[in-house]
């Protein structure tokens, strides 16, 4: 029998390779050279033995065989294991379940920063052996060399050669002496060189609000999930300013007082110090983890979660890989947000991967936000295949009111001079003078959103896109907001030479430029991916308005989600139907969602709030409900039409995307997988629907023409079953891509 590792690679080949492990490497005493699962290793790959780096993931016993014997592991890279074996399954998952290669699984899963162990250096520890500190009386040295022994001798710890210099007083020359004469031993270590984190430093602690009804009887039902030691998943339904960060602050208190950890998520743009600050006035250890940490704060960050020091880990939605030792609880907060799905390989949601660690670790998971997803939705209600248990909170605190809400009808309203209609300029202006704040929200950027020309109807659209160009004015560029192409504007038609070019529809920017001549002298902030690149700009940006320094917020979806401003008496929706008509199938659940979040951002103090949503549907079911705050109203609505068409939550789906330069070899290549994929179904007897190949939405980008192909069937098996065996076999050829996405967020 030979010992063997068996590993995957990051990229190349796909598939588990066994190499032997030598006997150097499988000596646990030797932990810098110990073969184990979760290191990454070195091993020669193919018949020219080229060196390449994978992931250990199994070690076992394999038989001997003297034909065909293994090659051998050439080295190990990590001192310690950066895969646990609880983390190791719910990479295995993932690797089925979003059909993706285990090891690109995990280089996804384990940070850069980690994997270059960041911020660390390679540092000479000095130690004195036992033998030599049982007879160190007795050794004749001369007198500085006496004093450096009795020095590193009294240590608790090796030092560096630094540190015992500055101790003995000292320059080098005894220190080497003594190890040449193997009176001092040395072992290089890799060691952080960090200093305080910020995260330790002592803030003001905070003592938990008093919960009215319903936040009590929430917290019973998550603080009975705790205690009982078993998984379950909670579906916390609250209005917006209803209390539910306190409940799960609380909960979270009770799985910290056990000596356990808890993991929050959080969209990526609500991780603001407001958000932070929360968790630092409760809890001793945080950790924060997010995109925008260098490498060296996300490893520094990462050792002390796997050290166990983390009570709290706040982060985005990579943090529910978090090695938590010790995990309590997860909750996901605004669970509805779009952005807790991944866009690259591995194409992972954070709630269904969630859900798959925290039923195999037996933690509750907490689902919370104003506007839950339909699927969450759905699995909350009875007969629903994955029952999730549902908690209602149904009012806000203090007993507040909802801010009422007038619809403008954008179709009938004569007085239209620019983005603001008269109703909304009127309501700013009574808003101003009661010394209140406004939140305008628009969500898109630039300054127009097209440009097009009236004499022959010339569009001008991205020259590697079929995407229109957004004119800019801050910068005076034509960009392109898919691939960042840019130009500048058209002075006459490229096509007629008329001058009458056309400069039309609305951007964050045209609406900055119109508040601002209307409201002269009033401080304004614009917040969109223009205005908000550089680091900690979200925040300056959030701060000036939280102390009233600004009066006027607008900008895009990112002004509409987790802010909680009591001044806040006016929110405008300048345009509700921007994401009505998008060829999507949650194109009404998210203008519901976005229309109901800002509206929620008013009415949280004790002056109230209103709301003003401009449309050209008014009459539209998602706007209806959102204006009344009305969730299960556009559940009732949408979900019958989802059942009826297998969409999500009444079915699994999956996606195709194939691009490339050559539009014909892109059409053959998809045009084939969708025969195989068929084919596949056919002889498995799975009952599937099969839409396309059809042109993507955008059909093509960043110069590549794209196609796509869309798959429909009871549940996810199936599914992957066919396209392991139908689209997986088949290798794409020569300058097209391909990529499939199980349970697509993103249909553009």
């Amino acid at each position: 029998m030979v010992l063997a590792a068996t590993v995957v690679l990051p990229g190349g080949p796909v598939g588990e390779f066994d190499y032997a492990i030598p006997d150097a490497m499988a000596d646990e005493r030797k932990p810098e050279t110990f073969v184990e699962p979760g290191r990454r290793v070195r091993a020669p790959l193919g018949r020219g033995n080229r060196p390449v780096i994978g992931y250990c993931v199994a070690v076992v016993l394999k038989p001997a065989s003297p034909s065909r014997p293994l090659k051998a592991l050439k080295g190990v890279i990590d001192t310690e294991s950066l895969v646990s074996p609880p983390m190791m399954r719910l990479t295995r998952w993932m690797a089925d379940h979003y059909l993706t290669p285990w090891g690109q699984v995990l280089e996804g899963v384990v940070p850069s920063g980690v994997r270059g162990k960041a911020g660390t250096r390679d540092v000479m520890l000095l130690s004195v052996p036992t033998h030599v500190a049982a007879r160190l009386t007795k050794l004749q040295l001369p007198p500085k060399q006496a004093e450096v022994l009795k020095a590193l001798a009294a240590s608790s710890k090796p030092l560096s050669l630094k540190q015992l210099a500055m101790r003995a007083d000292c320059t080098s020359a005894p220190i080497n002496a003594l190890r040449k004469a193997g009176l001092i031993e040395s072992r290089v270590e890799r060691l952080a060189t960090d200093g305080l984190l910020a995260e330790d430093m002592v803030v003001e602690r905070l003592q938990p609000k008093k919960l009215n009804a319903d936040q009590v009887r929430t917290l019973d039902t998550i603080l009975g999930a705790i205690d009982s030691g078993e998984h379950e998943t909670i579906l916390v339904h609250g209005v917006t300013g209803s209390g539910k960060t306190e409940v799960y602050l609380q909960a979270i208190e009770r799985v910290v007082a056990f000596g356990r950890q808890a993991i929050v998520l959080v969209p990526e743009i609500s991780l603001t110090p407001q958000t932070v600050g929360r968790f630092r006035e409760r809890f001793d250890r945080i950790a924060v983890l997010h995109s925008h940490q260098s490498d060296v704060e996300r490893h520094r960050q990462w050792r002390r979660i796997a050290a166990g020091e983390v009570e709290v880990v706040v982060g985005a939605r990579s943090a529910v890989f978090a090695p938590t030792p010790h995990l309590g609880l997860v909750v996901i907060d605004e669970e509805h947000e779009t952005s807790f799905k991944q866009d690259t390989a591995p194409r992972y949601h954070a709630r269904d991967v969630a859900l798959q660690r925290t039923r195999a670790e037996n933690v509750p998971l907490v689902l919370a936000s104003a506007t839950p997803s339909l699927e969450a939705w759905r699995y909350a209600q009875p007969g629903a295949p994955e029952r999730f248990r549902l908690a209602s909170m149904p009012r806000r605190i203090g007993d507040l009111p909802m801010p009422a809400v007038r619809v403008v009808d954008l179709r009938v309203d004569g007085e239209m001079r620019g983005a603001l209609s008269r109703p909304l300029c009127q309501a700013m202006k009574q808003a101003l003078d009661d010394d209140g704040q406004i939140i305008l929200l628009l969500n898109r950027r630039g300054y127009s959103t097209h440009v097009q020309c009236p004499a022959c109807g010339y569009k001008l659209v991205c020259d590697h896109c079929d995407v229109a160009m957004t004119f800019h004015r801050q910068d005076n560029v034509v960009l392109c907001h898919w691939c960042d192409h840019r130009a500048a504007p058209p002075v006459v038609c490229p096509d007629c030479r008329s001058p009458r070019i056309r400069y039309g529809g609305l951007g964050t920017q045209k609406l900055e430029a119109e508040v601002s001549a209307r409201f002269r002298g009033v401080s304004i902030a614009r917040m969109d991916a223009d205005t908000m690149r550089r680091p900690g700009s979200h925040e300056v940006a959030l701060d000036a308005f939280r102390r009233g320094e600004t009066r006027i917020l607008l900008g895009t979806q990112m002004i509409a989600k987790g802010l909680d401003f009591p001044n806040v008496t006016l929110v405008g929706v300048v345009s509700a139907d921007s994401a009505l008509n998008l060829p999507d199938f949650r194109a009404a659940e998210r203008t519901f969602q976005l229309v109901t979040q800002v509206a929620g951002r008013t009415g949280r103090g004790e002056r109230g709030g209103r709301v003003i949503v401009q449309t050209f549907d008014p009459d539209h079911p998602a706007i209806q409900a959102a204006v009344r705050h009305d969730f299960e109203r556009f559940a009732r609505e949408e979900l019958p039409n989802r059942q009826a068409l297998g969409y999500p939550p009444y079915g699994s789906m999956a996606r195709i995307i194939a691009r490339g330069a050559s539009e014909p070899l892109v059409t053959a290549y998809l045009d084939q997988v969708a025969d195989a994929v068929k084919q596949a179904a056919v002889e498995t007897g799975v009952k599937m629907r099969i839409a396309g190949p059809a042109p993507a939405p955008i059909t093509r980008l960043r110069g590549e023409f794209r196609r796509h192909l869309q798959l429909h069937a009871p549940n996810g098996d199936p599914l992957r079953a066919a396209l392991k065996a139908g689209w997986q076999p088949i290798k794409p050829p020569e300058g097209v891509r391909s990529i499939v996405d199980i349970d697509p967020v993103d249909m553009l």
